[in-house]
Formats: structure tokens, sequence, C-alpha cells
């Protein structure tokens, strides 16, 4: 995997971690989770930007959002209590067959 890709994977993995944080930061209301949701909002994009100097733009977007959009349900599964559902699971799982399909497109990954 060549280090765009995995540039992209850090990127989708802060995408997970900022929303869990606005939440936490009731409404920006909460310094030290309002403080991690901008550095998580920052470094997220930033990484993303870094990677698609190589990659295309629509595939390093769609992958980015994928892994925070499947990372950020699972984490609510995880650690917020949210009730978990196999038709839930079953959607995430397409979302990461979905982006794992756009990285085995994608010429020189």
């Amino acid at each position: 995997m060549s280090s765009d890709w995995i540039l992209l994977v850090l990127a989708g993995l802060l995408e997970t971690a900022w929303p869990i944080g606005l939440q936490r930061s009731q409404g920006f209301t909460r310094l030290w989770p309002t403080l991690w949701t901008a550095g998580a909002i920052v470094a997220s994009v930033g990484l993303l930007g870094l990677a698609m100097r190589t990659l295309p733009a629509g595939t390093a977007y769609a992958v980015w959002a994928g892994i925070g959009v499947a990372g950020t349900a699972l984490l609510d599964f995880m650690i917020q209590g949210q009730p978990f559902s196999w038709p839930k699971a079953l959607f995430i799982a397409l979302i990461l067959v979905g982006v794992m399909g756009l990285k085995a497109q994608t010429p020189g990954a």
C-alpha cells in the first residue's frame, strides 16, 4: 500500500473521531471536546489533501467519507450505546465493501 493510501486511511480514522467529539462538545459549550473536534477536523482534511497528491479526488473523497461514516456508526454502537441491529450492520458492511472496491479499482493502488 502506498504512503498516500496510508495517509488516506489515517484521515478516514480521524474522520470518525470528530463527530463523536462534536457530540460531546454539546454545541461547542465544552472546551476540551470542542478543541478535540477542531483538531481532528483540521488533521483529517489535511491528511486527505496530502493523500490527493496522487490519488484521484473522487476515489479519495469517497474512501475518506466511507471510513468516516462506517467508523462513526460503529463507534456509536460500541461507545455511545446506540442500539445494534443486523440491518444497520449490513448497511455499514456495504459501505465498507464500496470503499474496498474503490481501492481495488484505482490504478496503481
